[in-house]
């Protein structure tokens, strides 16, 4: 059985957030705890997800940011 292209892509996109918690977890020193490992994965996860917002336009400029915390 084929897979679609949107199965492959999405085949291709686990290996790499695979591939990138692999290299995250790798990184954490050896007396890292697992709530330290998780903390780490759920911080890049948002970063990858805020890259995306700003890919497809949904970012906010710099200066409505800077008004918003102002308030």
């Amino acid at each position: 059985m084929r897979k679609t292209a949107s199965a492959r892509r999405s085949d291709a996109t686990q290996k790499t957030a695979k591939a990138k918690a692999m290299a995250a977890v790798e990184k954490l020193p050896a007396n890292a705890t697992l709530e330290d490992a998780i903390e780490r994965l759920v911080f890049l996860a948002k970063i990858d997800r805020g890259l995306i917002e700003v890919e497809n336009g949904k970012g906010i400029e710099h200066g409505e940011v800077k008004r918003r915390l102002l308030r």
